[in-house]
């Protein structure tokens, strides 16, 4: 499970099948129906990584010495911050598509 910071709330999201069985799959298929909640959170979220991507890419032009250490900590905290984004996002009811929708009405007449 995992949580999204929309300011004064904490919303807690479970883990989306999509996030453990492939991302691309689940997300290329099908859009989702984003409640005001999870859009919120998706915003900050975005805006967040925006932030730090700016002020990381000014950091890269200062003089000052660079992370030794492997992975600079603000890579870091970019990519836990996507990971956020897409479980949100992923947490969100898929809407199916028009061929799913009709097929369903036609399943239900010849029923």
């Amino acid at each position: 499970m995992s949580t999204a910071n929309t300011g004064d709330k904490l919303i807690l999201v479970a883990d989306s099948e999509g996030v453990r069985d492939g991302i691309r799959r689940s997300v290329a298929q099908h859009r989702r129906e984003v409640s005001p909640e999870s859009g919120r959170a998706i915003e900050m979220l975005g805006h967040a990584i925006e932030y730090l991507a700016d002020e990381f890419a000014l950091e890269c032009m200062s003089p000052r010495e660079n992370n030794r250490l492997g992975t600079h900590p603000t890579i870091v905290a970019i990519e836990i911050l996507k990971k956020c984004n897409r479980v949100v996002y992923l947490s969100c009811p898929e809407i199916p598509t028009l061929s799913e929708r009709i097929q369903a009405m036609l399943r239900r007449q010849r029923v």
